[in-house]
């Protein structure tokens, strides 16, 4: 109400949930405690829209809300019963998929990702200090720099993709490389010329990610 009072164009509205929201892996808590305090904001949303003339546009946003696999179905079915807006920042999970795509083309893609990880591993003090809360990240479970380097592109992907149901899979590390984006973009056109080398990988990727695993749940059910 105070917002269109003084006539802020509000667009995106980002409530407090429960439950944790961790840098590119899946939510952590209660779900079903989650959809009802979302369906709840979500009625409440539509409703200002209504009664205090707000943007018809305007959308619910979950901060750090990509790659939470296990409420999308949930999420797309309050959102399309309500007719409520979703706004969905997909910034740091398409950057996973870049690495992703890179890793799985082998060669210098595969060595470039190897050395995003092993400078971010170094510098972890410094990289985790803007994102510690949300973030939980363990030491012990990320794997040697070392070790990585013997690596195939089959191992690689491996640990990095989300897939929970992968033994393989490593939340650590794949945590380690959301916040590690400062080292790529550090490399400059080392990284830059390898995104277009590698480009049919990397889109192919990122377009499965976004369409298959969040479009798809979310908005289209």
């Amino acid at each position: 109400a105070g917002l269109a009072e003084v006539g802020v164009p509000v667009q995106t509205i980002a409530p407090k949930f429960s439950g944790r929201f961790n840098k590119g892996v899946d939510y952590v808590g209660d779900p079903e405690a989650f959809l009802k305090e979302f369906e709840e904001d979500a009625m409440v949303a539509t409703w200002a829209v209504a009664a205090f003339g707000l943007p018809p546009s305007l959308k619910l946003s979950i901060h750090t809300g990509s790659d939470k696999f296990s409420l999308y179905p949930g999420m797309g079915k309050i959102i399309r019963k309500l007719g409520c807006g979703l706004h969905l920042k997909t910034a740091g999970t398409s950057w996973l998929e870049e690495l992703i795509g890179l890793a799985e083309a082998g060669g210098q893609g595969l060595a470039i990702a190897k050395k995003v990880y092993a400078q971010a591993y170094a510098r972890y003090d410094e990289l985790q200090k803007p994102y510690a809360t949300v973030i939980d990240i363990s030491m012990a479970r990320l794997p040697n720099p070392a070790v990585v380097k013997g690596w195939d592109s089959a191992a690689f992907v491996s640990a990095l993709r989300h897939e929970g149901k992968n033994p393989h899979y490593n939340r650590d590390l794949r945590q380690l490389l959301h916040i590690g984006f400062k080292v790529a973009a550090e490399m400059g056109n080392e990284y830059l010329d390898a995104l277009e080398t590698y480009k049919p990988n990397i889109s192919r990727n990122v377009s499965l990610n976004l369409f298959e695993r969040h479009i798809t749940p979310l908005f289209l059910g």
